[in-house]
């Protein structure tokens, strides 16, 4: 292991696409469709900017040998190995163009439970089916800009550590606490218990966000588009709208989570400060 005084170890040249020590970034769009069993790949420089400030357990580094000497994030990369390879190596190995030429494997963060949630002013977005991942990174982007204390995500949700969802959510999702959930109702009603209001978001809503204060601590529900939520998880929460002009459909679900969270935040201040993460997967 390398002396933290020493510096981060020097970089390791790959020239052979197919040579074992570089195998997590094997043909990259493949393994984002199987899984990865507990390691997520993230691209992109503000993505590396991210990780390397982050609690997460980071395996390993994959850059264009012409770029890494510029990227300064990398001098806080720890022990990590860095492998540099050459553009054309580099889209061998991805299977694609892979024109940001910057990857990093890391340690998928642990889940985390309601328990995380703090007191005082809150609050949290919940999504529920959401399939699309770039409205999922988008979402998980808007949480941390407007200081959410996490976000919680049924099963049917897209996974926020694909490596899409990361690159569009700017890394959020890899400081963003995430709560996962089974069942929306048992949520809403584990949320009511702990005095969170449950405002669930329709354009069909009757009452709309300017209508009335928001409450001081809130979860907001964000459907899939298309079919949004399901009427009954509507009826169980304070159904919310945001008025648009007449004759339009709706607006996409990461627009409508940043101006929700943002009228919030312009309400009760954003006070909210991610919590230690703990470097552990969530297999």
């Amino acid at each position: 292991m390398t002396n933290a005084a020493e510096g981060p170890p020097p970089p390791i040249r790959i020239t052979d696409p197919d040579d074992e020590r570089i195998a997590l970034f094997h043909a990259i769009k493949e393994r984002d469709r199987i899984g990865r069993d507990g390691v997520l790949i993230a691209e992109g420089a503000t993505v590396l900017n991210v990780l390397v400030r982050s609690n997460l357990e980071t395996i390993a580094f994959l850059i264009d040998e012409k770029r890494a000497p510029t990227l300064g994030a990398l001098s806080a990369r720890g022990t990590a190995p860095l492998y540099v390879a050459s553009q054309d190596v580099l889209d061998r190995i991805a299977g694609f163009h892979l024109h940001r030429g910057i990857l990093a494997a890391a340690r998928i963060p642990r889940p985390h439970s309601l328990d995380l949630l703090p007191d005082g002013p809150l609050r949290l977005p919940v999504l529920v089916g959401l399939s699309n991942h770039d409205n999922v990174g988008g979402i998980y982007r808007n949480a941390a800009a407007f200081g959410a204390a996490a976000v919680a995500i049924d099963s049917g949700t897209a996974s926020p550590f694909y490596r899409k969802a990361i690159r569009v959510g700017v890394g959020a999702p890899l400081v963003m606490p995430t709560i996962p959930f089974d069942d929306p109702h048992h949520l809403i009603g584990a949320l009511h218990a702990r005095g969170i209001a449950v405002l669930t978001l329709s354009p069909g809503a009757a009452g709309g966000l300017q209508d009335a204060p928001l409450p001081e601590r809130a979860a907001f529900v964000f459907g899939t588009e298309g079919p949004g939520l399901p009427d009954a998880l509507i009826a169980a929460a304070t159904p919310l709208a945001i008025k648009i002009a007449s004759g339009f459909d709706s607006l996409n679900v990461a627009a409508t989570s940043a101006i929700v969270l943002h009228a919030h935040a312009l309400a009760h201040g954003i006070s909210i400060r991610f919590p230690k993460r703990s470097s552990s997967s969530a297999g």
